[in-house]
């Protein structure tokens, strides 16, 4: 694809503006306000609570990938994955990491930066519990991350797992399992305005769980 093919897709950006004096002193309400927004607004292939995951490796390369938010508290941003995999060793190593959101139906977009720690086991084992059975059985039988020789080895190891677990419609937790928490230290709003004038809304937490709001520019 050309650069001039690339210079034409162009989105004119029309919805409402972020001002200041409809923002809220402090970040979270106005993401919980933008995520009901984007649930009430984005329609299929989209999901609401998809989101971009940035971390770093231990020589300093960064990694991202797509994945699903599945709780939000006063604390933070909860996600589930594998302990033992590429991104779990990185956030063992390295834990920071940066959060994306993007719905496009609203021209919203937000970002998120802080500290990563695992939930509690009980809570992750609540939601474990919550998952579809197939979905379960998925956990314990991915080696996330690691090489395959085929796709017949993954289903061989879930058909082993389905087999060890045939007599039980609640399987354990696999320990290599769980949630984790980002802990945010900073969050921007991006707002998309017309002539690519956006607004962006940028709460860095200060020292008392202080937030100072600040606008930057586009």
């Amino acid at each position: 694809m050309s650069t001039e093919q690339l210079a034409h897709m162009r989105r004119n950006y029309t919805r409402d503006g972020l001002l200041e004096e409809l923002a809220p002193d402090q970040p979270l309400p106005l993401f919980k306000q933008w995520f009901d927004d984007a649930v009430a607004t984005e329609q299929p292939p989209v999901e609401p609570n998809a989101m971009m995951l940035a971390t770093v490796d231990q020589a300093g390369q960064p990694h991202c990938r797509v994945l699903l938010l599945k709780g939000l508290d006063e604390q933070g941003f909860v996600f589930y994955s594998n302990y033992e995999s590429a991104k779990g060793q990185q956030i063992s190593s390295q834990p920071h990491a940066a959060m994306t959101f993007f719905w496009p139906a609203l021209e919203r977009q937000v970002r998120i930066e802080g500290v990563i720690e695992r939930v509690s086991a009980a809570e992750s084992d609540a939601y474990f519990n919550l998952r579809p059975l197939g979905s379960r059985h998925g956990a314990w039988a991915s080696a996330q991350s690691q090489l395959l020789s085929g796709r017949e080895e993954l289903e061989e190891a879930l058909a082993a797992v389905e087999l060890r677990f045939a007599d039980n419609q609640q399987p354990p937790r696999p320990e290599h399992w769980g949630g984790y928490r980002l802990l945010p230290q900073r969050i921007e709003f991006w707002q998309g305005r017309t002539c690519r004038l956006h607004d962006r809304l940028s709460y860095q937490l200060q020292a008392g769980n202080q937030w100072l709001r600040e606008r930057l520019s586009p």
